[in-house]
């Protein structure tokens, strides 16, 4: 009887380890899929639709940020709405289609104005029909990753949710590691093997092989749904964030003290909060009851929470605004590694050979900043932590905003000798003739570009990690998922400036006829140039982050509180999606 009730424990009706493989074939396959189509995007644009590599470049910007932004649109749908079923098979198939768009794009010569500039003398270059289907494939494919991403994995971790089971918390931390190490190993597949095709076998197999592997994905997951538990919608955090703000614009003119703690509306559960804090007092006034017959229900819930909010509510909107400061500095990381999508354009003109026999593909280069990525992470864990904390006393060997200042330094420092590596390989390009031939082989070796890869994957381990647990120190725990929407809006919005900057910088660059710093022929821009201003911006946004750290009061750089904190909460970062 013991042994069926344990086994009930560990295979129940619903749920349990048996829809692991489900879920996590269904997230690896996308991955493969998605991040497979984006290292090469920029020569497909280039060369499928005539576009300048700036406004590749700005597109690109432009679907990184959507694709990012929209997964806080997935997870108020996914938490108020639908449940994370049925956004995570939504998302799904939305993905699929946008990739059979895409695939189509370079299936149908119709679709796309790369016939057109090849075979015939006068090319009207690409027409607007041609451009909406484009378009419309990153739209649905945005949508797809919107959808899925930040709910697929709080979806796996639903399945397990089993709190009378004793094991529980194991099963979760092996499912989190299992999930994790499995994204890790998708996104290296995508960079290296789907990279690989689109160079040897060209666009149409390129795009055909992501799209049968999402149909797979999708497949795979629909065929778990009976197992699936289907966590109901309820309602979602950043709604009750929302509702706090409106309440307290719309009593913005209220002159009532607030001192009776008696005048506030709490939830109905036990809570150590009873009084507002004292900064932001004007949202104290979403949670001031005015007049208790308009505002409360028999029940004592409000009656219309637009306009009354609980204390809770309030205090957690004050947390959220306390952490954007210091939550922005992380942006110009993202931006730089946003625009390293021009970086494809260089190595695709160097001696990219390892062996006399095999040529690394030019998209193929961003996995050496993965690489750089995951060792760093091991090696700061396993090493650097233990000789750090003897020295600091901290657990962590380095307060999380330290570690957030190194990793903006790290940043500046990469972007600095990416503008020196391109210096250098521009001036030989010259030398050798090429001046006007921006597709011909300069004698310079593509590894000149591995340590401004792996700076920046460094420096991104090194900020992201420290933001995420700067986050979850300041942030109260029932505030874990909006630190995961924080994530996604830190990289879309960089996403949307990286494409600004990159249409501003185009654009001013080229006026009285010059030649842009960002032209399709690098030999004749200066992507050098760019790369300084990048390295420029950098360095002011790090002084940024030293003005922005005097504001924090002491303790509250998630240094002091961090002990308690670590054992509390356990730094619960991996609820956060991996940048790409």
């Amino acid at each position: 009887m013991g042994t069926e009730t344990q086994a009930e424990e560990y295979y129940p009706r619903k749920g349990g380890l048996r829809t692991m493989p489900f879920i996590i074939v269904n997230e690896s396959f996308e991955r493969i899929a998605s991040y497979g189509l984006s290292p090469n995007m920029i020569i497909y644009l280039m060369t499928y639709y005539q576009m300048s590599a700036a406004t590749a470049g700005s597109i690109l910007g432009i679907w990184s940020a959507l694709s990012n932004g929209l997964a806080i649109v997935g997870a108020i749908v996914s938490d108020s709405y639908l449940g994370r079923f049925s956004v995570v098979a939504h998302g799904s198939i939305f993905t699929l289609i946008g990739m059979i768009i895409l695939w189509l794009t370079a299936m149908i010569p119709q679709l796309n104005s790369f016939s057109c500039s090849q075979f015939q003398h006068v090319c009207n270059g690409t027409t607007a029909v041609q451009l909406a289907v484009l378009l419309s494939s990153f739209v649905f494919m945005s949508l797809g990753t919107g959808f899925v991403r930040p709910c697929s994995i709080i979806f796996g971790a639903d399945q397990l949710e089993r709190k009378e089971n004793p094991e529980n918390q194991r099963l979760v931390d092996s499912y989190f590691n299992l999930y994790y190490a499995s994204t890790g190993i998708s996104t290296i597949l995508a960079v290296t093997t789907i990279v690989y095709i689109q160079d040897r076998y060209g666009w149409q197999v390129g795009f055909g092989v992501p799209a049968i592997l999402m149909f797979l994905s999708v497949i795979m997951f629909l065929i778990g749904s009976p197992l699936y538990i289907k966590v109901k919608a309820k309602e979602s955090l950043l709604i009750g964030l929302l509702q706090a703000a409106v309440a307290a614009f719309r009593k913005r003119n209220t002159s009532i003290p607030l001192t009776d703690s008696d005048d506030y509306y709490h939830l109905p559960i036990e809570s150590e909060i009873s009084t507002p804090s004292n900064d932001f007092r004007c949202l104290n006034r979403a949670c001031m009851i005015q007049d208790p017959q308009r505002d409360l229900n028999p029940d004592g819930s409000a009656s219309n929470p637009w306009n009354l909010c609980s204390l809770e509510q309030v205090e957690s909107l004050k947390a959220l605004i306390r952490v954007l400061p210091m939550w922005s500095t992380g942006f110009i990381i993202f931006v730089d590694m946003n625009v390293f999508s021009f970086s494809v354009l260089q190595t695709k003109t160097m001696d990219r050979h390892i062996f006399p026999h095999f040529e690394i593909p030019a998209a193929s280069f961003s996995v050496f900043l993965i690489i750089a990525l995951t060792i760093w992470l091991s090696f700061y864990d396993r090493v650097l932590v233990p000789l750090l904390s003897k020295y600091t006393g901290l657990p962590r060997g380095l307060s999380p905003v330290s570690r957030m200042g190194i990793g903006l330094i790290v940043s500046c420092m990469s972007m600095a000798l990416s503008a020196i590596t391109e210096s250098i390989r521009r001036r030989r390009a010259i030398e050798e003739g090429h001046e006007d031939d921006p597709s011909a082989l300069v004698n310079m070796s593509a590894m000149w570009f591995v340590p401004q890869y792996a700076l920046l994957g460094v420096a991104e381990a090194i900020h992201a990690v420290g933001q995420i647990e700067f986050l979850y120190s300041l942030l109260p725990k029932s505030m874990s998922s909006i630190a995961s929407a924080m994530y996604n809006i830190g990289t879309a919005v960089p996403s949307l400036f990286g494409s600004i900057l990159v249409s501003g910088v185009d654009w001013l660059s080229s006026t009285g006829g010059k030649t842009s710093w960002l032209s399709s022929n690098i030999n004749r821009g200066h992507l050098d140039y760019f790369y300084w201003l990048l390295s420029f911006l950098s360095l002011l946004n790090f002084f940024y982050f030293l003005a922005v750290c005097r504001c924090y009061e002491p303790g509250n750089d998630g240094s002091s509180r961090f002990s308690h904190v670590t054992e509390e909460k356990q730094c619960n970062y991996r609820l956060l999606p991996e940048s790409s």
